[in-house]
């Protein structure tokens, strides 16, 4: 078998995956047209532009990304207070709102992240370059810049536009592993005087909301993507990325700078979309599950409550906590977009426990960031909003609807690649974890590879959450099925 014959097929099923689940992989003629007369970034932003660009912003993401989003740096503040500056990649500046560009990205809505290939929302010329916060590159921002204080609160902030550098382009792993004393610092990090100490203080910044936030019922939860790893070009493996410290920075910094964009677009009367997580509906599982390990949870959904048990639960046994979690997931159900217009009640988002929430800090990525991104420059401005009220909520719609497609192309293509990796290990046996339970099937996760498939006997009595051994019946590489039979005894 030549050596890019598995990799081959695997990109041919998830193209077919994007089309089946109404995604456009490839980029409409009118939009490439549009693409080739874009031959620089955008530079030009106006007076209003204030220039940061000798502040010593960093990027961190993962060791391949270069469809870089946000940067950050800190600075000093009053009474032991810091301030924490996110810089957003000004996307809008160079895909103007009903342009081809913007029309072929308002179909996908998201990057589609596949184990074959990644499907950008933008064309890599701009995600990746143009409008990306490459290295060493100018570029313009809308900046977010809020002081947290010393116990971790969040006190004044604004937004403006910006010109900002990335002075050091970091990777999660390797800045993880030199922040936990294990590593070496990246090479970034020496080259740039100052940087080690700049890190060093974002790290504890966020460690300070990362407590405040637990305290306040955000869910802590272990979760474990499927990474695929590559070995001259054919699929070797599917491992586990887990969280690390450096992956906790950046989540907190953004959980905290949108919660600052969503007040800031209040607060202006703007209109906004809010990323929105309602109570989940199978509150009553969760506290079954929480019955088998010995813990009471109140029979009406609490968030603070669920916290303090997954926090015990990390503690009392950290082996199975990804187990538990990975249920706790899959029972609290999807986030969606929603239209939140001024002076109506937020819905709030559960998992974090925050009332505020909207995605802005991934524009390269996700069509709703590039929507905020419009309206906070219009409220900058004075302008008039760029969307009306109806549009705004079609938008939320249809970015939802997207969004879970784009989540099952990534997890049929993931499938398949699983399907590929164990083809040759029918008869084997696996410890798993019900990740789904109903009529449709039930559904279990192993973790070596880390891949899903379906208990086509032996599956009566289980539910999320369970704990099952089961032996592999089958694959089929191209339906991405995995079939497995529990063991008993």
């Amino acid at each position: 078998m030549p050596q890019d014959s598995n990799s081959s097929e695997l990109k041919a099923i998830a193209h077919r995956a994007m089309l089946d689940n109404g995604l456009q992989p490839d980029l409409p003629a009118d939009a490439a047209a549009e693409l080739r007369t874009i031959k620089a970034p955008a530079l030009d932003g106006g007076s209003a532009v204030r220039d940061q660009r000798a502040l010593l912003w960093c990027s961190i993401d993962n060791d391949d990304s270069r469809d870089l989003d946000q940067l950050s740096v800190s600075q000093p503040a009053a009474d032991g207070a810091t301030r924490i500056l996110v810089s957003v990649a000004d996307v809008d500046a160079l895909v103007r709102l009903g342009s081809p560009l913007d029309n072929a990205a308002a179909v996908n809505t998201t990057s589609v992240y596949t184990a074959a290939q990644i499907f950008p929302m933008l064309p890599e010329a701009l995600s990746t370059d143009l409008t990306s916060l490459a290295d060493g590159q100018e570029r313009l921002s809308v900046v977010i810049d809020m002081t947290v204080t010393a116990d971790g609160q969040i006190g004044a902030s604004e937004i403006y536009r910006a010109r900002v550098i990335n002075r050091a382009k970091l990777a999660y792993n390797s800045v993880a592993a030199w922040l936990d004393g294990k590593g070496p610092a990246p090479a970034p990090v020496v080259a740039v005087k100052g940087m080690d100490e700049q890190l060093r203080i974002q790290d504890r910044v966020a460690q300070t909301l990362k407590r405040v936030r637990k305290d306040q019922g955000t869910l802590t939860l272990l979760t474990i993507e499927a990474q695929a790893v590559y070995d001259g070009g054919q699929l070797a493996d599917l491992r586990a990325d887990e969280d690390n410290r450096a992956k906790e920075l950046i989540e907190y910094f953004m959980i905290a700078a949108n919660g600052v964009v969503a007040r800031f677009l209040e607060a202006r009367k703007s209109p906004s979309l809010r990323r929105v997580l309602r109570a989940p509906q199978r509150w009553p599982r969760i506290v079954e599950l929480a019955r088998t390990l010995g813990e009471t949870l109140p029979a009406v959904a609490d968030a603070k409550a669920l916290s303090g048990f997954l926090i015990r639960r990390q503690q009392a046994a950290p082996a199975q906590f990804a187990d538990l979690s990975l249920a706790v997931v899959k029972l609290l159900g999807a986030a969606e977009y929603a239209l939140k217009l001024p002076g109506q009640a937020a819905e709030g988002h559960f998992g974090l426990a925050v009332s505020d929430y909207t995605h802005s800090t991934a524009p390269n990525r996700r069509y709703p960031d590039v929507i905020t991104q419009r309206l906070l420059k219009a409220a900058l401005a004075g302008a008039t909003v760029p969307y009306n009220a109806e549009d705004l909520r079609s938008l939320a719609a249809h970015c939802t609807v997207q969004e879970g497609n784009a989540q099952k192309v990534e997890r049929l293509v993931r499938k398949s690649a699983a399907a590929q990796l164990l083809q040759t290990r029918i008869g084997q046996q696996f410890h798993g974890v019900v990740t789904g339970a109903s009529e449709k099937g039930t559904w279990v996760r192993i973790m070596h590879p880390v891949a899903d498939g379906k208990v086509v006997r032996g599956f009566e009595g289980l539910d999320v959450g369970d704990a099952v051994q089961v032996k592999l019946l089958d694959t089929n590489v191209q339906r991405g099925f995995i079939d497995f039979a529990r063991v008993t005894g």
